[in-house]
């Protein structure tokens, strides 16, 4: 009898197995093609010439898309050599050594090589080049933007879900209010914004550093090299700081609150019981927030387009600009996949960081 039994509970598991992989089956064809067979052209189309919008025939590359967007190299630059006293030049105004222009020291050949950034080390001066410096420049805001801004929101965010997930009167007030930001448009955030940043008396902001002494009411928060990315660090922050305390709110209200009075009972303060008790089993919603969060900010594309243009780019902004203006549909397909294996990579980042299982997340 108990042979039959194993053996029927074993035929029951298998069936149970064939209905479970039958009931997949629409699923698992509905993600082939909208989103491994589209995202499988893209790495096709990457390693191609392809013209968007275009009758030029698409030829096979390889990597030739991939060497332009990432070749980078260090050159050292030598100094100018007077030829009357055979040392180097100094200049007189900063008492610095006078050094070659870097156009002189870069490659041309097989291809060119513009200036990145110069710097120096151990008392020599060095050039950075680049083949493609406007994505080389794309990468490092959009990972400046992303760190900085996701870090900023996980902080705040983290601070408003404890906030509202206390007991106080109009906590459900409180809790939609904070949502207002997230709600609104990403384009029309970004004018309002457009309108705070303007860079006189007219903006908001102008209007406050002048009122205060801080300064002449002439900030070109959306001109100057220097203030453009925490401009756009500050837009995202404040509209998607609610969209993360949401996030973890969800997360807070799955913690049992008998864990938090035994831990009251045995002495532990707010702070212990944090760290103790919040902390850990908040973990998995964290991880959850932080690859939504940092997926969405390393494709950002909405605010860098309307504040700025192509006077900065992010990585989005650029592929678009090569799709759209240039129709060079070959080359955004390869900023794409760059996108694509940097997303990747920083989910896989937090979930080993964070020490959370794939099945915690799902």
């Amino acid at each position: 009898m108990s042979n039959d039994k194993r053996s029927g509970r074993s035929e029951l598991a298998k069936r149970e197995e064939r209905t479970a992989y039958r009931l997949l089956l629409p699923a698992l064809i509905i993600l082939l093609v909208i989103a491994v067979y589209p995202l499988g052209q893209v790495f096709y189309t990457s390693f191609t010439n392809r013209q968007f919008a275009s009758g030029q025939e698409t030829e096979f590359i390889g990597l030739d898309n991939y060497q332009r967007l990432l070749s980078v190299t260090i050159r050292q630059l030598p100094p100018v050599i007077d030829e009357d006293t055979n040392q180097p030049v100094i200049d007189e105004e900063t008492g610095k050594t006078v050094y070659e222009r870097p156009i002189s020291v870069l490659p041309r050949e097989p291809v060119r090589y513009r200036e990145y950034k110069q710097f120096s080390f151990m008392g020599s001066q060095y050039v950075l080049g680049a083949t493609d410096v406007d994505f080389i420049d794309a990468i490092t805001n959009t990972l400046i933007f992303t760190v900085t801004s996701v870090f900023l929101e996980l902080a705040l965010g983290l601070g408003v879900a404890l906030v509202v997930n206390s007991n106080f009167k109009g906590k459900g007030v409180t809790r939609t209010a904070m949502l207002i930001p997230w709600a609104v448009i990403t384009v029309v955030s970004a004018r309002m914004w457009e309108w705070m940043l303007a860079p006189n008396r007219t903006g908001l902001f102008n209007t406050l550093l002048y009122t205060f002494g801080l300064a002449d009411g002439r900030v070109a928060f959306l001109a100057s090299g220097q203030l453009q990315l925490w401009a756009m660090v500050a837009v995202d922050v404040w509209k998607t700081t609610p969209f993360m305390a949401l996030l973890l709110l969800a997360g807070l209200q799955t913690i049992p609150d008998e864990l938090y009075e035994a831990a009251a009972i045995d002495g532990a303060g707010p702070v212990k019981q944090f760290f103790s008790i919040t902390f850990p089993l908040l973990k998995p919603a964290m991880a959850v927030a932080l690859i939504f969060r940092t997926l969405d900010a390393l494709r950002v594309f909405d605010v860098f387009q309307v504040l700025l243009g192509q006077s900065q780019y992010s990585m989005a902004t650029y592929n678009y600009f090569q799709l759209i203006g240039n129709r060079n549909m070959g080359l955004a397909s390869a900023i794409g996949v760059v996108i694509f294996i940097i997303i990747f990579g920083f989910a896989i980042a937090y979930i080993k960081m964070l020490g959370v299982d794939m099945d915690e997340t799902a």
